[in-house]
């Protein structure tokens, strides 16, 4: 069986990879310059880099191969459309048909355009599940009372930026939002927000309500804790079930040793009761 991967960056693709090849899937990857990590290249059987934009050269390399499904995931930057995006004119098209530039509509598009030509794209995690964030506190410390009513307010607020597909992510303390994602993304929202939450604040971060689980799904690690202490901020709450966690257990040891507090929650209520 054949599958295709568009990779961006980060970690994802690669243990996508890892895990269908040990499942017996010939894997056949599309790469992103300056994006996708040059490690993927020994997971997978075949690679075609190619700049953010070169839909053709994408399609040619899955027909060639015989690729009739696929899944997308990793990390693009959303700035790299300003600096590194070379449009072929299918790219063009399909940009010319949309109103705006927001995160689905872009890779809706794509999609859309992929499963016209015969290629189905599959959910992200649809090999991987495991790697989906299972529902509790992860870490010795729990969040305080303030703590929790800043994780209710987040949520809220991160619910709603997702549902305008503006971003996942807020940063909250003692009930103001410091923090919203935007272009820039999660780990500089988590930057911003901490500057100003002296050693207070909250980051929730959720799937938006409609979201399609074939992309963009949250995604948090071992980087994630990282910024968050050099930041100040003394908690992480992510959607259960519905957000990939990549080095769990060096995540946990992280933010144990500087007192963080992780927690997954199908909805803010959990938290209370």
């Amino acid at each position: 069986m054949k599958i295709g991967l568009i990779a961006g960056g980060g970690q994802f693709p690669i243990i996508f990879a890892r895990a269908a090849r040990k499942k017996g899937m010939l894997v056949y990857a599309i790469a992103h310059q300056t994006e996708t990590e040059p490690l993927l290249e020994e997971q997978v059987d075949a690679i075609q880099w190619i700049y953010l934009g070169q839909i053709k050269k994408i399609i040619h390399f899955f027909k060639s191969n015989q690729v009739t499904q696929a899944v997308m995931m990793g990390t693009i930057a959303k700035t790299r459309l300003f600096k590194d995006l070379r449009p072929d004119t299918k790219a063009l098209s399909l940009i010319a048909g949309m109103r705006h530039t927001l995160d689905d509509g872009i890779l809706r598009s794509l999609a859309k355009f992929l499963e016209e030509q015969g290629i189905t794209i599959q959910p992200s995690t649809f090999l991987v599940p495991e790697i989906l964030a299972d529902k509790g506190c992860w870490t010795k410390r729990k969040p305080s009372g303030s703590e929790i009513s800043d994780i209710t307010l987040g949520w809220e607020i991160a619910k709603e930026i997702g549902r305008l597909d503006v971003g996942q992510c807020v940063v909250v303390a003692k009930g103001s939002v410091l923090a919203v994602e935007a272009i820039d993304g999660t780990d500089a929202t988590i930057s911003r927000g901490g500057q100003l939450g002296n050693q207070n604040a909250v980051v929730v971060k959720v799937c938006k309500p409609n979201q399609d689980f074939r992309f963009d799904i949250p995604a948090i690690g071992l980087e994630t804790i990282r910024i968050m202490n050099q930041s100040g901020v003394k908690v992480l709450a992510i959607e259960a079930g519905k957000a990939v966690v990549f080095e769990k257990e060096a995540m946990i040891q992280l933010a144990d040793s500087h007192k963080i507090s992780i927690v997954a929650l199908e909805s803010p209520d959990d938290i209370r009761n």
